[in-house]
């Protein structure tokens, strides 16, 4: 029964670290390289993650630098970059983009506060999908012989509390991101 719960805790905490990243690639005003995750350029062909075509920097805590490892996809990347949800304008040298951060609106703040919103709802519908399934689990065992009605009501219980302490920690992210993206 150990390794049947140990197993829940290990899924639900697998839910927390995607949003956590989900998270990551919000913009907060301050230049970070995770904002750049969800953008994948068109390489040859095939969808290539940004990560995997260039090096991002933070040179300045409103500037990122991307020094791309193909010379010729920096415009593919400007691109990308210009038609992603982020709303920044890159600019390029030939060699490197550089693309600057601006300061967020009141407005647009209020925006990305929605989208975290939204990140952190789906991870706790990730926990409760967990949480589901171990419950549809355990009824089988019960059907089975293999588990007794006690054991399944305490197990039950640790579920429960492995749950709401998951979401717990979702809303203790998200209350941190929200004051983190309102932070003028």
């Amino acid at each position: 029964m150990e390794d049947f719960l140990a197993d829940c805790e290990l899924r639900m905490d697998k839910s927390i670290g995607a949003t956590r990243v989900e998270f990551n690639s919000v913009r907060t005003g301050r230049a970070s390289a995770a904002l750049l995750d969800r953008i994948t350029i068109d390489y040859y062909g095939t969808p290539t993650p940004l990560s995997n075509m260039a090096t991002i920097s933070a040179p300045e805590a409103r500037l990122l630098s991307i020094q791309p490892y193909d010379a010729t996809q920096i415009k593919a990347i400007e691109k990308a970059i210009q038609e992603s949800d982020l709303g920044l304008m890159p600019s390029n040298d030939g060699k490197m983009i550089r693309l600057p951060i601006p300061s967020l609106t009141e407005e647009r703040r209020k925006e990305l506060v929605k989208v975290v919103r939204r990140y952190a709802e789906e991870g706790k519908i990730a926990i409760r999908n967990v949480r589901r399934d171990v419950m549809k689990h355990l009824e089988e065992l019960v059907k089975d012989g293999a588990v007794g009605d006690d054991e399944e009501r305490r197990a039950e219980a640790q579920v429960q509390k492995l749950t709401d302490d998951h979401v717990k920690k979702l809303d203790d992210l998200l209350k941190h991101k929200e004051a983190e993206i309102m932070e003028v």
